[in-house]
């Protein structure tokens, strides 16, 4: 890290403003975020153990699926 000279003037320009104003009308959207809205991922870890069983996203979430398959149903549609 690099020291400033002691005779170095502090720009004014360089300071923080209180705030600041965000023009909306210019903002773009955000090209790595998913297009889809109905798909929403979740990061879960899963132990050292159970992952070296399940070792892609997709046979975790086919054993999930069952088990959710097999689970009871409450009057309201709702897992159990």
């Amino acid at each position: 890290m690099s020291k400033m000279p002691s005779n170095h003037q502090q720009n004014p320009e360089d300071e923080l403003l209180g705030e600041y104003r965000f023009d909306y009308q210019k903002a773009k959207p955000n090209r790595f975020v998913a297009r889809s809205k109905t798909q929403k991922l979740m990061v879960v870890v899963l132990d050292e153990d159970v992952a070296q069983v399940f070792t892609t996203p997709e046979s975790v979430n086919k054993v999930l699926r069952a088990l959710i398959e097999s689970m009871p149903q409450s009057a309201s549609g709702e897992t159990a």
